[in-house]
């Protein structure tokens, strides 16, 4: 069956794989292509709709992406955002300028007009902005249907032919209703009936894995975190005893983490896989001394699972597939196109140059974390793997600031334990709303700072490190705003922390969204 699709034109802003994630929850299928896509292509994908993208430039400069003013004539409905507005004033005669009046974050918007995208919006409603230029004057035949105080085209739209501009940010969840925005495009202004669900995307990507992978074999990097399990699982139901699963212990999990997933994983676990642990502790270790910088531990730590998953390869004889649970955050924050590079992931961006393997398949890549944790309900994955606590591939690598040492492995995961056990009992106790509720921490850990202090313990003087805390609320794990956890439990965990792991005098609370901050520490 081949689903509606909209295609979403990538112009290199941070937030544009958003657009599609809101686009499939109408239950419309949505790829994202780059602007250097040839329209023949375009053409060929036959979609329903094309929505322009956000992005980092200005139209009007020497080196901004365009493109083809010839997809205008498709006669199939546009929808422009932010950068993507300002493109398609700027390419049919309208006037694109610096804004006296720069916009950066939420802001009231005033609908004037509500037809189009907003039949379902309130007179006035709150959403994210985030732009220096504006669109001055807009081209034949485009009113302009929503402002703000200083922007006087916050929307516009040629409603006969069908294209539509929004200087705000419909996909971000700070938009108050921009779900309703985007709904309108799709189902109204497109009228996609929504014919794509969670599970159709599991039943066309083991199609398309089965396809892909014939009667190879198949290696995962199986980390036991949400994704790697999620992947692995899906590639189990794909092509079975074809794929093992090479667990790599690095040393720089959370406290008994590696015997836990053991547990789940291996010859006494709930699935029937083959499985491999490889204990690597040490060789991480040996690799990681005396660096400091966060790009490079992150590469290193890359680079050194490539190379043990190749040994165990050559192991095991003939491994034609490596697969990864790299999701979609992951590559855009490690640099997509002319998207800024924000992190390199050790699975996207901290991948060497060479990897002895036909191909790596990734098969939850297009999906944001709360639609992979879909899939694994779907695969029938019981809830306690499906909605653990996401920990980053390189592990405790990046959430020590700077040198990683054993020492320093140990602080963190004592700190960890204790703060995720205390989170636990105060969701059982009603303090913290517990996963499915409103208000639920979507991540929180323990960090280890580089920061050493004098403190007092008894009588004697102490000069030891500082762990900070950190808990966000966040579906997406491309937006997050700190968690305001109550008091008591804070103040619980600070208390065990100082009392009960050595070298630790001081903790922190981690106060800082996302952005600016990222959500791990480096």
């Amino acid at each position: 069956m081949r689903h509606e699709k909209i295609i979403v034109l990538d112009f290199g802003g941070q937030y544009n794989q958003l657009i599609a994630r809101r686009v499939r929850e109408c239950g419309v299928y949505c790829e994202v292509m780059p602007y250097t896509t040839a329209f023949e292509e375009i053409k060929a994908e036959a979609p329903k709709g094309i929505i322009f993208t956000g992005g980092p430039n200005s139209v009007y400069g020497e080196d901004s992406p365009q493109y083809t003013k010839d997809i205008y004539d498709m006669g199939v409905p546009i929808l422009g955002i932010c950068y993507g507005a300002q493109l398609i004033a700027h390419q049919l005669g309208g006037s694109v300028e610096t804004a006296p009046v720069s916009e950066y974050g939420r802001t009231e918007v005033e609908i004037d007009d509500k037809g189009g995208l907003f039949g379902s919006v309130s007179d006035r409603t709150i959403c994210w902005m985030s732009h220096t230029d504006y669109i001055s004057r807009l081209p034949e035949g485009f009113v302009a249907t929503a402002h703000t105080p200083v922007c006087p085209v916050a929307a516009m739209e040629n409603r006969e032919r069908r294209i539509y501009g929004l200087q705000l940010h419909p996909e971000v969840m700070h938009t108050v209703e921009g779900k309703e925005m985007l709904r309108a495009f799709v189902k109204d202004v497109c009228g996609c009936a929504g014919d794509w669900q969670m599970g159709s995307f599991i039943d066309d990507t083991i199609s398309a894995i089965r396809e892909k992978v014939g009667n190879g074999r198949v290696l995962c990097a199986l980390s036991g975190g949400v994704d790697s399990s999620v992947a692995a699982v899906l590639m189990s139901r794909a092509v079975g005893k074809q794929l093992t699963c090479v667990f790599v212990d690095h040393g720089l999990l959370r406290k008994d983490e590696g015997d836990e997933v053991e547990a789940v994983f291996g010859p006494s676990g709930s699935y029937d896989l083959n499985f491999v642990r490889v204990n690597a502790r040490q060789r991480f270790y040996d690799r990681l001394a005396g660096v400091t910088e966060p790009e490079e531990k992150r590469k290193i730590i890359g680079g050194e699972f490539i190379r043990v998953f190749e040994e165990e390869a050559k192991r095991i004889g003939a491994v034609d597939f490596l697969v990864q649970g790299t999701i979609y955050p992951d590559v855009i924050e490690s640099g997509l196109g002319k998207s800024a590079v924000i992190k390199s992931h050790h699975n996207v961006g901290g991948l060497p140059d060479h990897v002895d393997f036909r191909e790596i398949i990734e098969p939850l890549r297009m999906l944001f974390k709360d639609e992979v944790r879909e899939v694994g309900l779907k695969l029938g994955m019981p809830e306690y793997l499906v909605f653990r606590q996401p920990f980053p591939g390189p592990g405790l690598g990046v959430r020590i600031v700077g040198e990683v040492t054993e020492e320093k492995v140990r602080i963190v995961q004592d700190a960890d334990a204790i703060y995720r056990e205390e989170i636990a009992k105060a969701m059982d106790a009603g303090l913290i709303p517990k996963y499915g509720e409103e208000g639920t921490p979507g991540q929180y850990f323990a960090a280890l700072t580089n920061m050493r202090s004098v403190g007092v313990m008894g009588d004697f003087r102490t000069y030891d490190y500082a762990v900070a805390l950190r808990a966000v609320l966040t579906s997406d794990f491309m937006t997050a705003e700190a968690a305001q956890l109550p008091w008591q439990v804070l103040q619980t965990v600070t208390t065990r922390i100082v009392n009960e792991v050595k070298h630790v005098n001081r903790v922190f609370y981690d106060c800082t969204g996302k952005p600016p901050g990222t959500i791990e520490f480096e």
